[in-house]
């Protein structure tokens, strides 16, 4: 059933489950802002193996755990990662060139490349030093999510999940694999800051650290601040949220840059004047218009 047929919002049955489809943003908005009235429908068992985290929560425990992470997503935070950001890009690009032809023009998938590229800025960006191990946990958690939809896909039989499946075996061993590596990585910040070293301007440093704070403002009191296993989800949640959604919004971009010439001169025109051949940085990214830090990123809005 279509768009044409029944309207962007709709009323299905998926099974016995009552699904109500919306398409508007004003209605969208306000579902998302009036969490404690919708609450987050009951996901299949074994899709938490792939993530938990905040988007699991509901209530006290979503406020709670949202005061500690926001801090390391502030704008002054993000910007110090910007470096890494030119890093990965400058690496996808210099693959495009190796592809040219002799008249310098070639036909790419530029799909994968934006996935690898997404996947890439969040190892270096969540995880720093610690770069190989994050790309390690961003290929398992990439598998765990083609696992979990195709579980989620097919009839639930409850207590399925406790079956040794060829499917449910490999669910578990990557669930393992992806809470070691995360574990060893968060342990090894932890003897850092106790030691008395600064902790690293990367999203895991950040989170570890707000978390702290939180838990001695708080003098430790039990249930204030987020456990090891807490720490983990969020960490493999930065891969489910922060991967394939920017991939697309990357595409689209670039879809829509290619559709109008006019805009796409005038954003190449506007970050060569203010950088030239220099490296992008978080302050020269404040100045620009065109192209602009905000959730549109490219203003198409004058386009023809």
């Amino acid at each position: 059933m279509g768009i044409k047929n029944a309207g962007k919002n709709n009323f299905i049955w998926l099974g016995p489950k009552p699904v109500v489809n919306i398409m508007q943003p004003e209605l969208i908005r306000d579902v998302l802002l009036k969490h404690n009235a919708f609450q987050k429908a009951p996901r299949h068992p074994l899709r938490k193996l792939l993530a938990s985290g905040i988007a699991s929560l509901e209530g006290e425990q979503w406020t709670k755990r949202r005061k500690i992470i926001n801090p390391a997503f502030h704008l002054e935070k993000l910007k110090h990662m910007v470096s890494a950001f030119q890093l990965s890009c400058s690496d996808m690009v210099n693959k495009w060139e190796k592809q040219l032809s002799l008249d310098g023009s070639c036909e790419l998938d530029i799909w994968p490349y934006l996935q690898n590229l997404t996947g890439d800025v969040i190892s270096r960006t969540a995880f720093g030093s610690s770069y190989e191990e994050g790309r390690r946990i961003f290929q398992l958690q990439k598998e765990q999510a083609l696992l979990a939809v195709q579980v989620t896909r097919s009839v639930y039989v409850p207590g399925w999940r406790f079956f040794p499946t060829k499917t449910n075996r490999r669910m578990r061993q990557i669930s393992s694999e992806v809470n070691a590596l995360l574990k060893g990585i968060i342990e090894k910040r932890e003897k850092a800051m106790q030691a008395g070293e600064t902790a690293n301007d990367d999203l895991l440093g950040l989170l570890m650290e707000s978390n702290y704070r939180e838990m001695q403002e708080n003098d430790e009191r039990k249930n204030v601040g987020m456990s090891i296993k807490d720490v983990i989800e969020e960490c493999k949640l930065f891969y489910l949220a922060g991967q394939e959604t920017t991939s697309v919004l990357l595409l689209w971009t670039m879809v829509l840059l290619s559709k109008h010439s006019n805009r796409q001169a005038c954003a190449r025109e506007e970050v060569l004047r203010l950088f030239g051949n220099k490296k992008p940085d978080g302050d020269g990214l404040n100045h620009l218009k065109i192209v602009s830090i905000n959730p549109i990123y490219i203003q198409f809005s004058n386009s023809p």
